[in-house]
């Protein structure tokens, strides 16, 4: 518990005086360290013939199909488009302006996973506590929950569907959005705004989280079938590598947020230098 609220400090510490989320970056750095070693580890079993060559390739032609999944779906975007009516100013008239609304495929992220996966632990846990002791139904229950069985997946699937639609919900309000959509005096053509406009914005982004959450549950139950029924030791896929390219994606992104930032205030230094000379 100690070393867990040591982790969530730093964590916070590399959030506000660094770049990207702190605890993201913890996580993608405890996966990353364990890769070269994994790599060697699967390459040695395919050299000493446990496992066979085609089955290695596969392995390594699907992780990079995997990383390019993820690339696209996370990046993806279905864009609603806005648009402005025309507005005076004092004696001035501004033409209407045409903007998007952009609903990424995945609003939730790496959270769905995170969650039903650990979920799915406590049985275990508990287990581990007891020493194996307890009530017979109990012991059955774990048996049943334990990585690769059938009840297992399907109840992985169930909780990342669940949650894809729970997180979602909870960080996009489609009410508020055409609340403010209203009050800008945006709206989306052959929508009347206010509430048909929430509609139609839960509409869209209900169908976009379907397609999101078939995308987490086969990132994430492919591994946990090659492990099981084709004896895999180690799998390029899944919730590891979900977390390692989205929060690469992030921070990258941040990093060229904040140079874009850094050069407008080096430019904004030089023309007050100029304007203080003139």
């Amino acid at each position: 518990t100690g070393g867990t609220m040591f982790l969530m400090w730093l964590g916070e510490q590399i959030t506000a005086r660094g770049i990207g989320n702190g605890i993201s970056l913890i996580i993608m750095a405890g996966i990353v360290a364990e890769l070269p070693s994994a790599i060697v580890g699967t390459l040695e079993l395919g050299r000493h013939g446990a496992l066979s060559t085609g089955l290695t390739r596969g392995i390594l032609v699907m992780a990079v199909a995997v990383i390019g999944i993820i690339v696209f779906v996370e990046r993806a975007q279905r864009r609603l488009l806005i648009q402005y009516p025309k507005r005076q100013v004092g004696n001035k008239m501004f033409e209407g302006q045409s903007s998007h609304l952009p609903l990424k495929l995945n609003t939730s992220g790496v959270i769905p996973p995170i969650f039903a996966s650990s979920l799915l632990l406590l049985p275990g846990t508990v287990a581990n506590f007891n020493a194996g002791a307890g009530p017979e139904w109990f012991q059955w229950l774990t048996t049943q929950l334990s990585h690769g069985r059938p009840a297992y997946l399907i109840l992985y699937l169930g909780m990342i569907v669940f949650f894809t639609f729970f997180y979602t919900a909870v960080v996009f309000n489609p009410t508020e959005t055409a609340d403010n959509l209203k009050k800008h005096g945006g709206f989306i053509p052959g929508i009347r705004p206010g509430e048909r406009t929430a509609e139609y914005i839960d509409y869209v982004l209900s169908r976009i989280t379907v397609v999101g959450a078939i995308y987490l549950a086969l990132v994430c139950l492919v591994p946990e079938i090659l492990i099981s029924y084709a004896s895999v030791p180690f799998y390029f896929g899944g919730t590891s590598l979900l977390i390692v390219v989205s929060v690469t994606m992030d921070t990258v992104a941040q990093v060229q947020g904040y140079l874009l930032a850094h050069q407008y205030e080096g430019l904004i230094r030089k023309s007050k230098g100029r304007g203080r000379r003139r």
